[in-house]
């Protein structure tokens, strides 16, 4: 199993020229998997999946027969980002994660971007995901989204585009960092030969943003993960990262507020806890404010927020930017707050609520990706080109009934990875999620979740409907010195 058979079939390839040659920094790597043994790399690959078996790295499937619990498949082939790359992406996610904090904060208390109709104050104050609660709420440090997530494609051409923002609840960190730590035993000798940049401080980072947003009062605040417990499908994670912390992980039913403070049930009595890296959906954080029917929450504990007692991650009401109607808006929403062209551009977006964005892909349903506005996982949505008559015909009549509830994009191919198959090396087809911390200041790391679609042609990446990972190995500049 090599490279020497290997098509890039038209396609953008993350490893190879449109000819079919390697790309100059992917060399080491090629070269080495092309000088093992022929079923080295596939043993290789089958040690890789028992270990993260072994490891218990799973994601939950809800409604699936064989069970809710899956392994997350994992190809050992890294995509690969070159320093240049990088350093232009870094700059662009920075910019990105300004703008959608400054929006935030401004649709939740001046709206000035609304009453300046940069982006229709009707949009936003429609959408499911603007809390009205949250009008006047003053973040520890202005900080509303500490911990975000941007979906990355790169279309035919190797222009990177965003896909979507998540600035609520990102997920997949956890997988990034057990990918990493899994080639290293792998590859142990690429890393220092490519320069590979290290992601193995992100929890020092994130705990260091948590500690940020502590109340002014803690000299050394009491950080916890809140998770919705072990049903959730995000749940290893959720506990990946407060073991990698050194905090506790709780859920709402361990939690009350006493005197205006949040506190923990412990066998020792009552703990204050000071800053929650919450991983619940706004609508269950406070059953007082938000969903009155919510056993995952904490009753009292948006008040303690308010009142400054208590810092949370992220703030409440940021999933507003999360929006993929709004989303269409974000190149306005840089240029307004910041005064800058976007350094990453978006995917050209059509919002079924305008006549005349509606008009045309009623017209040219087949041609686009249809997706829900508040959809996610890859559920809620249409790929015209590989879809049938009945299915388009489907989709239209859902647009004619709650256009609202509906956003197109066209096709775009997007590049392909080299995946280990049954019988070989295929291209498949990926995007890039980075991650990035807002705290005393700006990191993303150098790194982020490669999902893989591994079923063959297929561009729904997302785990819940067969796709996979690779580890992400962002290069460091070969002209400095080591």
């Amino acid at each position: 199993m090599n490279f020497y058979d290997y098509k890039v079939d038209g396609f953008y390839d993350e490893m190879c020229e449109s000819d079919g040659r390697p790309r100059s920094a992917n060399l080491p790597l090629i070269n080495l998997i092309n000088s093992l043994p022929s079923k080295d790399l596939k043993h290789r690959q089958k040690a890789a999946e028992l270990a993260l078996l072994n490891l218990g790295i799973t994601f939950g499937v809800y409604g699936n027969k064989k069970g809710t619990e899956k392994i997350f498949p994992f190809d050992i082939i890294p995509r690969l980002i070159p320093a240049d790359e990088w350093v232009i992406l870094e700059k662009g996610l920075k910019q990105r994660v300004q703008a959608l904090n400054l929006f935030i904060a401004d649709v939740y208390s001046a709206q000035k971007i609304l009453n300046d109709n940069v982006v229709p104050k009707e949009l936003v104050l429609s959408s499911k995901s603007y809390r009205q609660q949250c009008v006047g709420l003053k973040p520890p440090r202005g900080i509303w989204a500490h911990i975000t997530g941007i979906d990355l494609i790169r279309d035919e051409k190797g222009v990177f585009h965003v896909l979507e923002d998540n600035a609520c609840c990102p997920s997949g960190i956890s997988y990034v960092l057990e990918n990493r730590a899994t080639l290293k035993r792998i590859y142990p000798h690429l890393f220092k030969t490519m320069r590979v940049r290290h992601v193995s401080n992100y929890c020092d980072q994130l705990y260091a943003t948590l500690q940020h947003i502590a109340p002014k009062h803690c000299s050394s605040p009491q950080i916890a993960v809140l998770s919705p417990g072990i049903f959730n499908s995000a749940y290893f994670e959720h506990a990946y990262l407060a073991q990698q912390m050194g905090v506790p992980i709780v859920e709402g039913r361990d939690l009350i507020v006493i005197d205006g403070f949040v506190n923990v049930r412990t066998t020792a009595g009552f703990q204050r806890v000071d800053v929650l890296y919450r991983r619940i959906d706004d609508s269950f954080l406070d059953p007082d404010v938000f969903n009155k029917e919510s056993m995952l929450g904490v009753k009292g504990l948006f008040e303690c927020y308010k009142n400054g007692n208590i810092g949370l991650a992220n703030a409440p009401g940021t999933g507003i930017a999360d929006d993929k109607a709004i989303y269409a808006y974000t190149p306005d929403i840089i240029r307004y707050y910041l005064n800058e062209e976007p350094i990453i551009p978006i995917v050209k977006t059509y919002i079924c609520r305008n006549d005349k964005d509606r008009e045309y892909v009623l017209e040219n349903i087949e041609k686009l990706v249809v997706k829900i506005v508040n959809g996610a996982g890859g559920y809620g949505m249409l790929i015209g080109p590989s879809s049938t008559q009945d299915q388009c015909n489907e989709f239209r009549a859902l647009i004619q009934k709650n256009p609202e509830d509906y956003i197109a994009q066209p096709t775009i191919a997007l590049s392909r990875a080299p995946t280990i198959t049954n019988n070989n090396i295929a291209g498949r087809h990926v995007d890039f999620r980075p991650y990035i911390l807002q705290g005393e200041s700006t990191y993303v790391l150098p790194g982020g979740l490669t999902r893989v679609a591994l079923v063959e042609n297929s561009l729904i990446v997302n785990s819940s409907q067969g796709g996979g990972s690779k580890d992400t190995w962002v290069l460091g500049d070969p002209n400095q010195e080591k």
